[in-house]
């Protein structure tokens, strides 16, 4: 199986254009006067260079180094700071109600569907109440579902792809309202490519935590 550390050494996962759903992000976010953004699972540092060029107070958390290496010597290269910190998405170093927004594309799907409810709890810890957030998961529409090795309902390690080895968990929206029950779901999405004849299918869904914002949010407790 890869580690992330072996699969950013690879030019295919070191992608530089930001995703059409954080651009789409910054204008709500500014509307909000957001400020403070977490990238969780930030890989090379796409969206970390990007938010960061429009001026947003950026964290990005990632377990593999070498892609926050690579972030690190992007930022320098543009003259742009960022806070980057290494470790599991499932154990999100920030304290509660820290930040306006966190955006999360094509990563917490690399878990059990437990260990995504997971990610999601630790995401709503950390959320002002208002935040926004704007996450990526993996449809049952795709051409790899039921590709490998079952280890749970929905949840196969993959033997195909340069990512073959990793868990992908693959949803529909019955388990998207579960996995988001504690949001208020904005919008939802369904991103489709072909490549050879082959369907990728993720869906793009934006949650915000309920409750009223305010300019003291970061010191209020559930």
């Amino acid at each position: 199986m890869p580690t992330w550390n072996e699969l950013f050494e690879q030019e295919e996962f070191r992608w530089k254009n930001p995703h059409e759903q954080v651009v789409a992000l910054v204008p709500l976010l500014r509307e909000r006067s957001a400020q403070r953004v977490l990238d969780l699972g930030c890989g090379a540092g796409r969206h970390t260079v990007y938010l960061a060029r429009e001026g947003f107070d950026v964290c990005a958390l990632d377990i593999a180094e070498n892609g926050l290496a690579h972030t690190r010597e992007w930022l320098a290269r543009e003259k742009l700071s960022a806070e980057l910190k290494q470790g599991d998405i499932a154990q999100i170093p920030y304290p509660n109600d820290f930040f306006d927004a966190v955006i999360s594309i094509y990563v917490i799907y690399h878990k059990t569907y437990a260990g995504m409810q997971g990610v999601v709890a630790e995401i709503r810890r950390v959320l002002k109440r208002g935040g926004l957030a704007v996450i990526s998961l993996q449809s049952t529409r795709g051409w790899r579902y039921g590709q490998g090795k079952t280890i749970e309902p929905n949840t196969f390690i993959l033997d195909v792809g340069a990512d073959a080895g990793v868990p992908h968990h693959y949803s529909d929206l019955v388990e998207i309202a579960d996995l988001f029950k504690h949001f208020a779901i904005r919008k939802i999405e369904q991103e489709e490519q072909f490549e050879e004849g082959k369907r990728h299918s993720h869906w793009q869904v934006l949650i915000e935590k309920e409750g009223k914002r305010s300019a003291n949010s970061a010191n209020e407790r559930e």
